[in-house]
């Protein structure tokens, strides 16, 4: 069993956050953080061995002796996932204090007679935790937000077991740290109710599933003695290759991830997890149209070859990127940004249509206004594929000069220029050809001179 008592003033967050630091040694299973506490006070726990995880049946016995008599009114913070790394980052543990994203909650820790820390709580099942709540409470749980709490009347009478759903980030629209940043604010204003209604509570904030999940490889298995380390090569999906009327592939592509999505608050979907349909693509000399059907989406790359007299040689582009769902088609013009020598193959990091766009929305329908694309590590070649099942050299988005170097270059270009001219004038200064005799008379220089 693990736990802790704040008994001193030291700040809540920094001893979580070493606390957890010290856990973070020992990864096994799927583990998550629990913190409890209570304005009436909570059984004490022993200190906890540095690396223990805590199992269901030692929080089986703890909550047996926490709610062994008595009504209690649990308030229950479900978040959708939470590990102590998120503690960790986002806690302001090393003296940070004003970029904390869990104010409020070390706010109530510190105010509370007793709390129990229990930083590695060994995980099976998402309803473990509320099934084991409403076992030892012999009640249902109620689910409830801040404005449906301030209107409800509780019965102290008889245990209550008040459930609060908060939401995890997605790492796509809103960063990780304003989202636990908003649901501490939602700690806060629960709890300030709770006090406002004088009514006594204990309080669990705990995670549905970890938010992040460190496989260990067991040593038990590996043989004994001296060997040679080897990196594991992890296996790298194979892209996507159109045959077309010849002996090989003629358009391929290949990206981490091909995310969609049709408003700026849905879920994103990523395509690149699924098999997609090749039907209806076609390839030839000058054009290439790359089909992705899915089963609820569909995704048209349109490429053209062209010469250019300017440089000499073929170049492509990627024309439109059309995306069709729900009966309605969203296109997203790339000729502008998405371009490369004909027998190259096109790469960049990131191609979306939101944010540094390389694919320029183009839409004249206004349900398809919100529609966005979000392309991870994205490449692209559809023409020139002399190497068969091989990209060709890429072609990448970042160019050779960003705008740091160029301002580095044109700084010190300045400066030089600067140091060049002091330095001429330096060396245009003369010595005087007549000094003062101070035992004879004064020099009279004229002014013709």
């Amino acid at each position: 069993m693990s736990g802790s008592r704040s008994s001193s003033r030291v700040p809540v967050m920094a001893v979580i956050g070493l606390f957890f630091a010290l856990f973070a040694t020992r990864s096994s299973a799927a583990q998550v953080p629990l913190l409890m506490w209570s304005s009436n006070g909570l059984p004490p726990l022993a200190s906890p061995a540095a690396g223990h995880i805590t199992s269901n049946e030692q929080l089986t016995a703890y909550l047996t002796s926490a709610f062994g008599s008595g009504p209690h009114t649990v308030l229950l913070f479900l978040q959708d996932k939470l590990s102590k790394d998120d503690f960790t980052v986002f806690g302001g543990v090393f003296g940070n204090k004003q970029d904390s994203a869990f104010q409020n909650l070390e706010a109530a820790m510190q105010s509370s007679s007793s709390s129990v820390t229990l930083p590695a709580l060994e995980w099976s099942d998402s309803s473990a935790i509320l099934a084991l709540l409403q076992e030892k409470l012999a009640v249902s749980p109620l689910l409830i937000d801040a404005d449906t709490l301030s209107h409800l009347s509780i019965n102290t009478s008889a245990s209550n077991l008040l459930l609060i759903n908060l939401p995890y980030c997605t790492g796509l629209d809103k960063s990780c740290k304003k989202v636990l940043h908003d649901n501490d604010e939602i700690i806060g204003k629960v709890l300030s109710i709770m006090k406002d209604k004088n009514v006594p509570y204990t309080v669990i904030y705990t995670g549905l599933q970890p938010s992040r999940v460190i496989s260990e490889t067991s040593f038990s298995s590996q043989p004994v003695g001296r060997s040679l380390l080897q990196a594991v090569v992890p296996d790298v999906k194979a892209p996507i290759m159109f045959n077309g009327t010849g002996s090989g592939p003629c358009i391929m592509l290949w990206a981490q991830n091909l995310s969609v999505s049709l408003s700026s608050t849905s879920e994103w979907t990523d395509l690149a997890a699924q098999t997609p349909s090749l039907t209806g693509s076609l390839c030839n000399n000058s054009n290439s149209l790359l089909v992705l059907s899915y089963a609820n989406f569909t995704l048209r790359f349109a490429m053209t070859q062209r010469f250019f007299p300017v440089s000499g040689r073929n170049w492509f582009t990627l024309d439109t990127v059309q995306l069709q769902a729900n009966g309605l088609t969203a296109s997203f013009i790339g000729s502008r940004n998405i371009y490369a020598p004909a027998e190259y193959s096109f790469h960049c990091q990131s191609v979306t249509s939101f944010r540094d766009t390389l694919l320029v929305p183009n839409n004249t329908n206004q349900n398809t206004t919100q529609w966005r694309l979000n392309f991870v590590d994205f490449q692209i070649q559809g023409f020139g594929l002399s190497n068969g099942t091989d990209f060709s050299y890429a072609s990448d988005c970042a160019g050779f000069f960003t705008p740091g170097i160029w301002m580095g270059l044109v700084t010190s270009l300045l400066m030089l220029l600067i140091f060049v001219y002091g330095l001429h004038m330096i060396m245009q200064l003369n010595t005087m050809d007549r000094f003062d005799d101070p035992k004879g008379p004064s020099i009279s220089v004229p002014q013709s001179e």
